[in-house]
């Protein structure tokens, strides 16, 4: 069983939002005309400075935010690469880290669950296969909602875990996309000196997204990075038994996340104590994001993110296997469960995936690395 991961604070409360009722006024129209103008107008002059100081003080909180993001990021780089993490251990009571995955999740979906065989023949149409991409490096951009509920039917092991890659796989290569790209446009405002307006409110959603309370931006940076797809795979197989758990086929659960928020599903080992639920989602992608999200800012996985922005420094590819040592607070079993997850991604040659680009536009991705 999993340790603390994700504890989603208060979601459900942040995101029932409460809707003020505007009741129609009816205005009667004064005999005395004059004297309601002259009372409207004295009544535009009073508010006008009655506001005025709001916009003032909003001003000035916009410089300090300008002061923020300026020339942090070189400045703690040290403190990065001596394993210290700049930003607090309890970022997960930001309740903004997940707010962009739990929109996601929501989004109404009418797709009806495929068939393996379904979804074997819709691979084979479009010329999807792990082969060719072992070859090639290219993957169909098939966005799956949710697994099969055959492919636990599947007596051939290779046939199943072939599928079932061959789902999650542009799943995970769509989010490190989005965050190869977020990180492009943080490289170009860490090379500026001042930033600007637009500049500011994306920084400002980016802080929250990773909980980066202090606005620090070299803490942004370590962050904002991508997770390799061979470690992603294999935990989402661990986590899963290629598939084939209560977890994945209720709650598209690919990595065994857990939630006391009272959102999710109830392990069926657990102890009647126990308060914790496994957390499901609406949709694969979902969880794919909420992973990442995970590793990106959790107090557990802070030496896993130091050791990839070491390997960034030193200009070398970010490689499972290495990073993978550091997941031991993923699960209770500790080093054992890193053990599991590096026996996969050899046995399974799951590095052959990691330098996959998604048809048609992640080509052009390649160099925001």
């Amino acid at each position: 069983m999993k340790k603390n991961f994700y504890i989603f604070n208060q979601m459900n409360k942040y995101f029932k939002k409460k809707y003020l009722t505007i009741k129609k006024k009816k205005y009667v129209e004064n005999d005395v005309g004059s004297i309601a103008r002259t009372l409207l107008a004295s009544l535009l002059i009073i508010s006008f400075f009655s506001i005025s100081p709001i916009f003032i003080e909003l001003t000035k909180k916009t410089s300090i935010v300008s002061a923020d993001f300026e020339n942090n990021s070189k400045n703690d780089l040290e403190k990065l690469l001596e394993k210290k993490d700049i930003e607090s251990d309890n970022v997960l009571n930001n309740e903004f880290l997940f707010d962009d995955i739990m929109m996601f999740d929501e989004r109404p979906t009418d797709s009806v669950r495929l068939s393996a065989a379904t979804i074997a023949e819709l691979f084979k149409s479009t010329n999807y296969s792990l082969e060719d991409v072992r070859k090639n490096k290219l993957v169909k951009p098939i966005s799956l909602t949710s697994l099969p509920n055959e492919i636990k039917k599947i007596e051939n092991s290779k046939k199943r875990k072939d599928l079932f890659i061959q789902i999650i796989l542009p799943l995970i290569i769509k989010e490190n996309n989005n965050i190869k790209i977020d990180r492009k446009k943080l490289f170009s405002i860490l090379n500026k000196s001042k930033n600007t307006k637009i500049e500011k409110i994306w920084l400002n959603s980016k802080f929250k997204q990773y909980g980066v309370a202090n606005k620090d931006l070299s803490t942004l940076k370590i962050r904002m990075d991508e997770v390799p797809v061979s470690m992603a795979i294999a935990q989402a197989a661990k986590e899963t038994g290629w598939g084939t758990s209560r977890f994945a086929q209720e709650g598209n659960a690919l990595f065994g996340q857990w939630t006391w928020s009272g959102e999710g599903i109830k392990p069926s080992g657990a102890d009647d104590d126990s308060t914790h639920k496994v957390m499901k989602f609406k949709i694969l992608q979902a969880s794919v994001r909420a992973y990442q999200r995970n590793l990106n800012t959790h107090s557990s996985y802070k030496d896993f993110r130091s050791a990839r922005a070491e390997l960034r420094e030193e200009g070398k590819k970010l490689d499972s296997l290495i990073l993978s040592e550091y997941l031991d607070k993923y699960a209770e079993i500790g080093k054992v469960y890193v053990s599991v997850l590096q026996q996969i991604i050899k046995q399974n040659n799951l590095t052959d995936f990691d330098d996959a680009k998604l048809l048609p536009s992640s080509i052009n991705l390649e160099s925001l690395i």
